[in-house]
């Protein structure tokens, strides 16, 4: 499994608990170090996920993307999207997590717009989706196997978010 944007390792821990070998990146050394530290056994990188992935294409069953794809404007959303299918074997299974644009307690409005769904946030770029900008995303290559809106209980707020298990379809 390849996983975008691992934090401190919550999700990889629990990735590794299941018995998946998973390669994990993440922009934050010291979310590296932490995530290093609390899964041994998983390999982690420090490095920005627009960057080569460690694993060669085509050889991943499973990359999971919790909050991981929202920083970027929408051609370079789109750059990433094609990279996650040619590193997908066939087949494959994209795992992902994705901002709501009603996700108004995180961002999604009251702040500066860069462009359409993509804000400046406390000085930092954040993308918001809703169900059109996802069905554009993965118009090629992908069959959706389930998406869905929802609210997680993840953080000091309520927050809302698009989870999606997507197909690699070649």
């Amino acid at each position: 499994m390849l996983e975008l944007g691992c934090g401190g390792g919550r999700d990889t821990a629990a990735l590794a608990a299941a018995g998946h070998r998973v390669v994990a990146i993440d922009l934050s050394p010291e979310a590296v170090a932490r995530a290093q530290e609390r899964v041994p056994s998983a390999q982690v990188h420090c490095q920005d996920i627009r960057a080569p992935f460690p694993p060669a294409e085509g050889s991943i069953g499973v990359v999971v993307a919790s909050l991981s794809l929202h920083y970027f404007t929408w051609s370079a959303t789109n750059a990433l999207a094609s990279r996650l299918h040619e590193v997908l074997r066939p087949e494959g299974v994209l795992l992902c997590r994705l901002n709501s644009t009603n996700d108004h307690h995180f961002g999604a409005s009251g702040h500066p717009e860069i462009e359409k769904d993509f804000y400046l946030v406390d000085g930092a770029p954040k993308r918001f989706f809703d169900r059109e900008a996802l069905d554009r995303l993965f118009a090629h290559g992908w069959r959706i196997l389930a998406i869905e809106e929802k609210v997680i209980d993840r953080y000091d707020r309520p927050k809302s978010v698009w989870e999606a298990v997507l197909e690699r379809s070649d």
